[in-house]
């Protein structure tokens, strides 16, 4: 099971006690840079950022005033933007790549950052930010934060910033009416698979068309029923080390006939034509009455949309502990061979990311938690406080960080597929055998 980290419960004591976006580019500098590669011309050093949509990075609002904070300090460095969604992101930085006209920074997770790009040689050393302090700092949250961020070579490749474990939610009034709130533990926010499947039943007898939704129709939000999975029977993703995956071992094998068998029931839905942020939509409107896509940052998205209380959970499990998929989140640095913009480029970084005042600003706006002990608790006083403190309360169960296994992108795309012929009524064994065969073919 999962290694308990004590700082974890420690910022999840001191919370308590407190109390996917759109695509398009912004211009978030002083003056002129390109929209990808930067520049450097006289005394100006111009470079480039590219975003995923983390949590209000997604925001131009908010990037810009971190940029003018840094301008403030750092005026001959020039910061253009541009801002990426999970639909076509990845497709427009490989056209940068084929193109030799990739951003200077670009801000996501360590499957894309190191396990992706860092592995194909395409990324910057990062090793002169690790300094003594940052490592015991980060070290003293996570050893999993610090291994994710390099790779087999033993490189830094990312400069964390922030981190989370993704949950799931379920509609709690739509529980209470239907009588299905006797199936979860409120205190632990936990249930069993038994209870689980009692839950969906419950949910069907009261009428309710559409319970849990197996979406398979791209990667989008994959983690949600990766851990759907996982943790049904206390399966793995991948073996212990991350040289192989694992998904068509016994355990995963009974859970995914379960949820076969469960569609065939109509208590749960796979759906080919859906990622998750149209699952999310149709929990947020009312017509499904959980999400397998939740965490800090969507519950604060679709806060004015919903008319019920979204309530966070842990994934159901066969002992009632779920081991819930963690998010790390930070900078990378493409290797452009200009020194003078990959060391502007990290300048940014370190300000964005250690500084004492900035650094709590810039996770506090991702909607999830520092992966620095020193920033501590970074809701502290605000109106965020007790709405965060329940997701810190999830940290402890976060299970190991399997994402940086070899040929993760294309396992993604496999891992989907998989599901779609599940859900059409292909053999269980058959199809899991076929995702591991093929994606451990990707690995070298």
């Amino acid at each position: 099971m999962k290694k308990f980290l004590a700082v974890f419960l420690v910022l999840a004591m001191a919370l308590s006690l407190a109390a996917c976006g759109g695509a398009g580019t912004s211009s978030s500098q002083p003056a002129g840079g390109s929209s990808s590669g930067g520049e450097t011309t006289g005394s100006k050093t111009a470079i480039t950022l590219w975003t995923y949509p983390i949590g209000n990075w997604q925001k131009a609002e908010t990037v810009d005033q971190f940029i003018a904070a840094f301008n403030a300090e750092y005026p001959d460095i020039e910061v253009t933007v541009e801002y990426l969604d999970y639909t076509n992101g990845d497709d427009k930085v490989t056209t940068a790549i084929e193109a030799n006209n990739t951003p200077d920074i670009i801000f996501e997770g360590p499957e894309r950052l190191v396990s992706n790009w860092g592995a194909k040689g395409l990324m910057v050393d990062l090793a002169d930010l690790w300094d003594e302090e940052a490592l015991a700092d980060i070290s003293a949250v996570s050893e999993a934060v610090v291994n994710a961020c390099k790779g087999s070579d033993g490189v830094y490749y990312e400069y964390p910033l922030c981190m989370t474990a993704h949950c799931m939610a379920i509609n709690y009034e739509l529980f209470e009416a239907a009588g299905a709130l006797q199936y979860i533990d409120q205190d632990t926010r936990s249930w069993t698979t038994d209870n689980f499947v009692k839950a969906l039943q419950a949910l069907k007898d009261y009428g309710q068309g559409i319970n849990t939704i197996v979406y398979c129709g791209g990667q989008g939000g994959d983690q949600g029923t990766r851990a759907l999975v996982n943790n049904l029977c206390s399966g793995t993703y991948t073996n212990a080390d991350h040289t192989a995956y694992t998904a068509n071992s016994p355990e995963n094998i009974e859970a995914l006939q379960l949820l076969a068998d469960l569609n065939s029931q109509g208590l749960v839905t796979f759906d080919p034509g859906i990622q998750a942020s149209e699952e999310l939509q149709l929990f947020a409107n009312g017509t499904a009455a959980m999400t397998l896509a939740w965490n800090a940052s969507n519950e604060a998205s679709y806060a004015e949309q919903v008319s019920f209380t979204p309530y966070a959970m842990n994934f159901p499990s066969d002992d009632g502990v779920a081991e819930l998929c963690g998010g790390i989140w930070g900078f990378g640095i493409f290797d452009n061979g200009d020194d003078a913009r990959i060391q502007a480029a990290k300048t940014f970084i370190e300000f964005i990311a250690d500084n004492a005042e900035q650094g709590p600003a810039s996770v506090a706006a991702t909607g999830f938690f520092p992966v620095r002990a020193s920033f501590g608790n970074v809701y502290e006083g605000t109106e965020d406080a007790d709405r965060m403190a329940t997701f810190a309360s999830f940290l402890p169960n976060m299970g190991d960080y399997y994402n940086v296994i070899g040929g993760w992108t294309q396992q993604r795309t496999n891992w989907w597929n998989m599901l779609q012929e599940i859900g059409n009524g292909a053999d269980v064994t058959t199809a899991a055998n076929a995702f591991v065969e093929a994606s451990n073919a990707e690995i070298a």
